[in-house]
C-alpha cells in the first residue's frame, strides 16, 4: 500500500467515481448469492448519479443483470465480468464473448477438472467462468492449479484470482480497461476519476486510475497500488452517505446564494 491515509474530500461535479460491488458496496457472504446492498447505499448511488451528470458507474466481477439486480433502483453505466461487458453512458452494450462451442467446452472441462474437490464449484459467466472455493478453502492450490492448466491450453484466456476465486476470462479484459474506456466517453470525459475496490481483480482499475492522476482507494487490508484506504464496507458505506450529504449541502448553498428557489 503506498498510502494508508483516508479520501480527500472530493466534489461530485468534477470527478468520474467508479465502484466495485462485492467487498465494497456489499460485505462477502459465504454465497455470491446470499450479497446485499443496503437501501441507503442503493439512493446514494441513484444521487451521486445525479450529483455527476451520469459519469458514475458500477466496475465488478458480476454480470450486468446481477449488478442491475443487486443496485435497483440504480440503472446506470456498468461494467460487468471485469469489463467483458459495459453498458456506457448511452445505455449501449459492449461484449467479449467467447464462441458458443468454446464456452460449452470449457464449462464441461472445468465442470470435470474440479469434480474431485467438495465445496468448490464452477459459476459459468457466458464470457467467462469463476471457479469458487469459498466453503472448501483447503483446496485454494487445487483450483490454481486447475486455472493455470486452462490458460495454458486454452491462450485466448487469462486468468484473475479473487477472494476465494479464480476466474478465466478473455485475454485483454480488465477493470481498468473498463475504466479507460468509460473516460474517453461522455459523460466521463474531462473528469477526474475515482475507484474504490477491495480485491486482486480491482488492482489494474487503481493502476489505470493513477496514470489518470485520479483517486484510487483500497478497502480493506493487503499490498495495493491504491493511494488510499477505507478499513471496511462500514467504512465504505459511512464514506459515500458523507460525500452524497456534502454535495447536497452545497447545492442548497448554491442556490440560497444565487436566489433560487429550493
Amino acid at each position: 500500500m503506498t498510502d494508508s491515509e483516508s479520501p480527500p474530500p472530493i466534489s461530485l461535479t468534477t470527478f468520474a467515481c467508479f465502484f466495485d460491488v462485492d467487498g465494497t458496496l456489499a460485505g462477502i457472504e459465504e454465497k455470491p448469492e446470499w450479497v446485499s446492498i443496503p437501501d441507503e447505499i442503493k439512493q446514494a448511488l441513484c444521487d451521486g448519479f445525479t450529483a455527476t451528470n451520469g459519469a458514475l458507474a458500477l466496475v465488478s466481477g458480476r454480470s450486468l443483470a446481477e449488478l442491475d439486480r443487486l443496485s435497483a433502483p440504480f440503472h446506470g453505466p456498468a461494467a460487468g465480468v471485469h469489463g467483458a461487458e459495459r453498458r456506457d453512458g448511452q445505455g449501449q452494450i459492449h461484449r467479449t464473448e467467447l464462441s458458443p462451442a468454446l464456452a460449452a467446452k470449457l464449462q464441461r472441462e472445468l465442470t470435470q477438472a474440479i469434480a474431485h474437490l467438495p465445496g468448490c464449484h464452477v459459476e459459468a459467466k457466458g464470457m467467462a467462468f469463476a471457479l469458487h472455493y469459498r466453503e472448501a478453502q483447503h483446496y485454494q492450490k487445487n483450483i490454481l492449479t486447475v486455472a493455470e492448466s486452462f490458460v495454458t491450453r486454452y491462450p485466448e484466456l487469462a486468468l484473475q484470482p479473487g477472494k476465494c476465486v479464480v476466474e478465466l476470462k478473455p485475454q485483454g479484459v480488465s477493470k481498468g480497461e473498463a475504466i479507460k474506456v468509460f473516460m474517453d466517453e461522455a459523460p466521463f470525459a474531462g473528469r477526474t476519476p475515482l475507484f474504490i475496490g477491495d480485491d486482486l481483480t480491482d488492482e489494474a482499475g487503481f493502476i489505470q486510475v493513477n496514470a489518470l492522476q485520479g483517486i484510487s482507494i483500497k478497502v480493506g487490508p493487503g499490498n495495493t497500488a491504491a493511494h488510499y484506504h477505507l478499513k471496511d464496507v462500514a467504512a465504505v458505506h459511512h464514506w459515500i452517505l458523507s460525500l452524497v450529504k456534502q454535495q447536497e449541502n452545497y447545492s442548497i448553498k448554491t442556490k440560497v446564494s444565487s436566489g433560487e428557489d429550493l
